[in-house]
């Protein structure tokens, strides 16, 4: 089944570019050219796999959209702009944005940053560790059957872990797998999303191993860190 994008953009030249190399690349794309009608098509249709959104739309922006997308799923969201203040870029970020283009871009480029955002949700299947669940279908975590909201990012280090439950993962194995080969910044990034993943459930499913790295506790719930 082919991937399904919708794009939101009210710049006809710009949406049907966008289109037509996302078209060309095998996806199969929708669109519409403000805010109203792409609020209409995210709240109806569950069968969008990436959104690829314009945040200055008419009738309602973005980063607007962008809410009401999270408020249903963790489907990855790239935002498509031409603002490229650091604000902007923040505030995207802090709403769970998963990706940020600025424009002027390249069509080649986009399609890329696509594939990649796609690839890491490929794989389907269930996830379970205790309370705690990842439907790797609609790449969405629950905890007692209630959805906890994460990035992208704490998603991917949540399934990575429990993928490999029980197992002792150092930070470079995290680095690895989860933000890429080619990432050269901080390790103290991994510390910083485990975190941040804590503080999203109620119970504890992730064990600090002093001096070496995380994994997932093998009676998954308990407090100690």
């Amino acid at each position: 089944m082919l991937n399904k994008i919708l794009i939101v953009e009210d710049d006809q030249n710009i949406r049907e570019v966008v289109e037509e190399y996302l078209s060309e690349a095998g996806y199969l794309v929708i669109s519409a050219e403000d805010g109203k009608k792409a609020h209409h098509i995210i709240k109806k249709d569950e069968t969008i796999d990436l959104y690829i959104l314009d945040i200055m739309l008419p009738e309602i922006t973005g980063l607007e959209l962008l809410k009401t997308i999270r408020n249903k799923n963790n489907t990855p969201v790239l935002m498509l702009t031409a603002l490229d203040d650091e604000n902007t870029q923040s505030a995207s970020f802090d709403a769970l944005a998963d990706d940020y283009v600025t424009k002027p871009f390249s069509p080649k480029l986009l399609v890329k940053r696509v594939e990649a955002l796609l690839r890491r949700i490929g794989q389907a299947g269930t996830l379970k560790a205790g309370p705690v669940t990842i439907d790797l279908d609609r790449y969405t975590a629950f905890e007692n059957g209630e959805r906890v909201i994460l990035t992208l990012k704490e998603l991917e280090l949540l399934k990575v872990l429990m993928t490999n439950q029980g197992k002792v993962l150092t930070r470079q194995q995290l680095l690895n797998l989860v933000w890429g080969y080619d990432y050269f910044g901080d390790d103290r990034i991994v510390d910083v999303h485990i975190k941040n993943v804590r503080k999203k459930f109620k119970v504890n499913i992730i064990e600090t191993v002093k001096g070496v790295g995380y994994r997932i506790l093998e009676r998954a719930g308990d407090t100690d860190v």
